[in-house]
């Protein structure tokens, strides 16, 4: 049977990175919890940490297993609130991944409706990359994914990609900036520095193939995963920046910058990602439906 302590004791070591500031934590000696690890690992059979420099990494068996603990001591945390409120009405987990890539206003723009079903569910979200957030949904740790993309066919793993809606791309700068570029649209990009999502968002490659085509030779500066960090890089004024036309308002109002230009031609798209080929989870489908209309709109204005 798997001995939950030593379960606790490796979580915290991945959490903190360190053998000595888990000891601390732990109140354990660094020798004991080393030994306690040790002891895990031959449990298992197999290494879950390697050394880099004075940190531990986790290795690919030790990421498997901190996705497993957190959901493992997750599921006890809402075991005991349960047996607390056991009065209450029960409230449905509504567990979601989303994918790095993904807009974090696009995200909550998605899956806000399911906060205002008339059955209450409590929302769980999980970000992380594409690749694992399958994984974690085809053994149902989730009911659903949101990603920048379909599931990959490369991808050994059974699922639904549900399109959501798509938008156009509207470039955003600081007022600064923005007023350095001059000139009409498109071709004030030309020569401007420029922010871009990072190689595994989706919208990378059109964006480069994009200003390719037009002859536009923007001085890409930076690359981002997240975008929220992109917004904050394009307040400062480090580069005019992409977001999803749906979002801009808001992103506009958020940072203080402006809009430089829009275009139709580069489409942002995102899905629900399920094991259903029918959505039947109800927040899956509110969202689904929500999601439809909203980027319509987006389209519209």
């Amino acid at each position: 049977m798997l001995n939950y302590k030593h379960l606790h004791y490796f979580r915290t070591v991945a959490k903190a990175g360190a053998i000595n500031r888990a000891a601390e934590k732990l109140h354990l000696t660094p020798q004991t919890l080393s030994g306690q690890l040790s002891a895990f690992e031959q449990r298992l059979g197999v290494a879950l940490f390697r050394r880099s420099g004075r940190r531990l990494e986790l290795t690919d068996a030790g990421h498997t297993a901190l996705t497993y603990a957190d959901e493992i001591f997750h599921v006890g945390a809402e075991l005991e609130e349960a047996l607390r409120n056991r009065a209450a009405a029960p409230v449905r987990p509504f567990r979601v991944g989303i994918a790095d890539v993904v807009p974090k206003a696009i995200a909550y723009q998605l899956l806000a409706p399911a906060l205002t079903l008339a059955e209450p569910v409590r929302l769980v979200c999980k970000e992380d990359r594409l690749e694992q957030l399958a994984a974690a949904l085809s053994i149902h740790r989730l009911d659903m994914v949101l990603a920048d993309r379909p599931l990959p066919s490369t991808m050994d793993v059974k699922g639904y990609s549900h399109p959501l809606g798509e938008c156009g791309i509207a470039f955003l700068a600081a007022p600064a900036i923005a007023e350095s570029a001059g000139g009409d649209f498109p071709a004030n990009l030309h020569g401007v520095p420029l922010l871009v999502p990072g190689e595994d968002s989706a919208l990378h490659g059109p964006l480069l193939r994009w200003l390719e085509r037009r002859g536009l030779q923007a001085a890409v500066v930076g690359e981002f995963d997240d975008s929220a960090l992109m917004s904050a890089f394009g307040q400062a004024g480090a580069g005019v920046f992409p977001v999803p036309l749906s979002t801009a308002d808001e992103v506009m109002r958020q940072y203080a910058v402006v809009e430089v230009g829009r275009t139709l031609e580069i489409r942002e798209r995102f899905f629900a990602i399920s094991v259903e080929r029918r959505l039947s989870h109800p927040a899956v489908v509110a969202v689904s439906e929500a999601a439809r209309r909203r980027f319509q709109r987006a389209e519209g204005d």
